[in-house]
C-alpha cells in the first residue's frame, strides 16, 4: 500500500458503504493505529466493555499474505481510543 492509499483510508469507517465511509454523529469510534488498517475507524457504540477489552479480528484484504486476511487490533494501554 502506497500513501496514496493510505490517504484515502484516513478517516473511514472500517465496513462503512462507500458512499458513506465518514463518522457519524452519535456514534463511538475507535481509531486503528498500525498494521493493514491504520487509519480506519471502527465503529464501537453499543459495545459492552468486555468485548472492548477483547479486541477484534477484522477481515482485510490489504494483508501482507495478501486477500483473505485477518486483522487483530485490541485497545492500546493507557489510550483506549486508539487500538492497535
Amino acid at each position: 500500500m502506497d500513501s496514496d492509499d493510505e490517504q484515502l483510508l484516513r478517516g473511514r469507517i472500517y465496513g462503512a458503504d462507500h458512499d458513506h465511509p465518514g463518522p457519524k454523529p452519535g456514534r463511538s469510534y475507535a481509531e486503528l493505529v498500525g498494521g493493514p488498517l491504520d487509519g480506519l475507524l471502527l465503529d464501537i457504540t453499543g459495545w459492552r466493555p468486555e468485548e472492548i477489552n477483547d479486541g477484534v479480528s477484522l477481515a482485510t484484504e490489504l494483508g501482507q499474505f495478501g486477500p483473505g486476511g485477518r486483522a487483530l487490533y485490541n485497545p492500546r494501554p493507557g489510550d483506549p481510543a486508539r487500538w492497535e
